[in-house]
């Protein structure tokens, strides 16, 4: 700063300065890859999404942006449109306003015209500035109520100052946001505004902020002005320098998770600190690893507010310094995966790597490559990675990829649903230990357990993980669904996915799929399209209808493990299918179905006809297989007023002690008919094959 500037500020003092509800929020590490030169001088579409986007184009939220919620699955932006570049207001307001889905590449200084305008930003929207060319003069960003999945990366945003320090007048903010969600505002460089740098306003929440330098002005970072407790907010490698209130201010937040900011008050200038990190109202906070230097009352927290610190250092910092509090604090990896650096390390750490890239060209990572080429991009909740979660991954890869790509997940247990959507074909999702047992993707959801607006998931919405693209393969990991029943029966609807399919040509290979009941669900892409899955070397465990859906599917050498209920009790059916007429439904071959359970205890099936269509013919053969004793003698059972004699159920040269004789009760194929119900059969013109 300059000389001329600093007397206008307030001179230093001590005093803890209590203002309007406000607060700070930041997460999410940067890649970038392929120069800017592919897009041409004016603000025309120069490259689809769906083939040339490069890769910081497709890359997702870390955080709280990161969780799927309010039916948005994460924070990606524009992702799935078109990339403009814009030198101009009326381009700039055009792209950001449209309907639909853009990344919006800033590639000049843009200046608002009135001073303190606000482009109104619609959802699904990439706003990033190239290099340090991008640059916001004389206004900012507004998010709306219901605005979702928006990003605002790369730029600087500055110089809306109108000569009053601590201005009531003019609300000429960096980004605000009104009751908006799954936002992203990374590496930017956000400075001297009127009134503020970001406010998150009116219950904002699944907000992300990071790498972010926040500097030269009264407030930093007001979060608040709601008296509800909704939101959850991360905050983390924020650069925060010569600001001296709202550092940030978190009022009535339910997860405020704060970790590896810097926040630096430099006694040399002549503006001083009120507060750093302030946990108002009824939040609860998690501030970890963060560094501290000549702060004034460096962590504040009102007596209704819960605050928990981890690993914090204080260097020169005088006044409240706080923590506790009546309040349940959370553990942000029940939310999503995180990595702290050393906070002695921050400083160093954010001084060269918070605020916009100086060029994206030249910081292509491993990631731009992978997402490209079709090659393999890494999961590592210690960092080690190119990502710390499996969808961040998935994200990652670019939309209607024509080339496989493979998602390397290091060991670990990732508590996270991931999703491949239709769009995102011939993704491999591999474990890299050296067991099965090793990467375990897991989460809890059940049929009744209710979303943040009071709806429930449903059984289809309750999977871990959700595979909609066509030629997905798993190998060497296991996915399961931990939802304890015992513990939640209050609970309407206990139906637990771990695993759903709702795709064509689909390999499971070495993996574990675990749960209770509705373990693997194998849909379809629609009733009357075909949707077939190869299961083999794999390990399925559950106890009422785990293997169920109307896909044609096949589970070859494989081990179905029969799990007791909830209450200790043994009994269970293994599959459920809903099979079309003109389909075949499930074949298990050469597998072993056993389990720590009683002597005739479960069903090899029961017939579903979903949503009670009389149309449909649900089908399971058994074959070729070894079965327990805790295989009933009548094996098959009717569901939902339909006979399962009236259906396609049937087994053939099955042995163990829970295989039995041909009868009406237990119906066999002859030779001739088991030559037409092969590997062959069902999968037809698929040859399924390693990645």
């Amino acid at each position: 700063m300059t000389e001329t500037r600093k007397a206008r500020h307030r001179r230093r003092r001590t005093a803890l300065v209590v203002g309007v509800p406000l607060a700070l929020t930041a997460a999410g590490a940067m890649a970038y890859g392929t120069v800017f030169g592919l897009f041409g001088d004016d603000a025309q579409p120069k490259a689809s999404a769906a083939t040339n986007t490069p890769a910081w184009a497709t890359e997702a939220a870390d955080g709280f942006a990161s969780v799927h919620a309010m039916g948005q699955n994460g924070t990606y932006g524009g992702r799935d449109g078109k990339t403009v570049t814009v030198r101009t207001l009326a381009d700039l307001e055009k792209y950001a306003t449209a309907a639909d889905p853009y990344v919006i590449v800033v590639a000049s200084a843009i200046t608002m015209d009135p001073v303190g305008k606000e482009i109104k930003v619609a959802s699904d929207k990439t706003i990033i500035g190239s290099g340090t060319a991008g640059q916001i003069v004389g206004g900012g960003f507004f998010l709306g109520q219901g605005v979702h999945n928006v990003i605002i990366r790369n730029l600087t945003i500055r110089d809306a100052y109108q000569g009053i320090w601590n201005d009531k007048e003019h609300d000429f903010d960096g980004v605000q946001m009104d009751g908006a969600h799954h936002v992203w505002i990374d590496h930017n460089d956000i400075r001297h505004m009127a009134d503020g740098l970001i406010d998150s306003r009116k219950d904002t929440t699944y907000l992300t902020c990071s790498y972010n330098r926040l500097s030269n002005e009264n407030k930093a970072f007001g979060i608040g002005w709601t008296a509800n407790t909704t939101a959850d907010i991360t905050i983390h490698h924020n650069w925060i320098r010569e600001t001296e209130q709202r550092n940030p201010s978190t009022d009535n937040v339910a997860h405020a998770h704060l970790y590896n900011n810097y926040l630096e008050d430099d006694p040399g200038t002549a503006i001083t600190s009120s507060y750093g990190n302030y946990a108002r109202g009824k939040t609860t906070m998690v501030l970890e690893n963060s560094y501290f230097q000549g702060m004034n009352n460096p962590v504040v927290r009102d007596s209704t507010a819960t605050l928990v610190q981890r690993g914090n250092v204080f260097s020169g910092t005088t006044g409240r310094n706080e923590s506790g509090g009546s309040g349940t604090p959370f553990d942000p990896k029940t939310y999503y995966s995180y990595t702290l650096d050393k906070a002695a390390d921050v400083p160093a750490l954010l001084k060269s790597g918070a605020g916009p890239w100086s060029s994206l060209g030249t910081t292509t990572t491993a990631t731009t490559t992978a997402a490209a080429t079709g090659k393999t991009l890494t999961v590592a909740q210690d960092g080690s990675g190119q990502y710390r979660t499996v969808q961040a991954a998935v994200d990652a890869v670019p939309v209607n990829n024509t080339a496989r790509v493979t998602i390397s997940v290091k060991p670990g247990t990732y508590r996270e649903t991931v999703k491949v959507p239709s769009n995102k074909p011939h993704i491999t999702l591999q474990g890299s230990g050296g067991s099965r047992k090793d990467t375990v993707i897991t989460f809890g959801n059940a049929a009744g357990t209710k979303k943040a607006d009071g709806s429930t998931y449903g059984t289809t919405g309750s999977a871990t993980v959700a595979v909609e693209g066509d030629d997905f393969q798993a190998r060497n990991l296991t996915i399961a669904n931990d939802f304890d029943e015992a513990k939640n029966q209050s609970v309407l609807g206990h139906q637990a996915v771990a695993l759903r399919t709702g795709a064509d040509k689909v390999v499971l290979d070495g993996v574990i799929v675990s749960g209770d009941q509705d373990t693997l669900e194998m849909e379809t892409p629609g009733s009357d399209k075909l949707g077939r899955v190869y299961v083999t070397n794999s390990y399925i465990t559950g106890n009422v209808d785990f293997v169920f859906g109307r896909a044609t599917a096949v589970i070859n050498k494989s081990v179905i493990n029969l799990k007791k209920r909830w209450d200790g009790s043994s009994a269970g059916f293994v599959t459920a299918p809903s099979t079309q007429p003109n389909r075949k439904g499930f074949l298990i071959t050469h597998s072993t179905v056993t389990g720590d359970v009683a002597a005739g205890s479960f069903s090899l099936g029961r017939n579903w006809h979903a949503g009670g269509d009389a149309a449909l013919r649900p089908q399971t053969t058994v074959r070729d297989s070894s079965l327990s004793a805790a295989i009933r003698s009548n094996p098959w059972s009717d569901m939902g007023g339909f006979s399962w004699k009236n259906d396609r159920f049937a087994e053939y040269r099955n042995t163990g002690a829970g295989a039995g004789a041909a009868s009406g009760e237990r119906p066999q194929l002859t030779d001739a008919q088991a030559a037409g119900q092969s590997i062959a059969d069902w999968l037809g013109d698929w040859t399924p094959t390693a990645s």
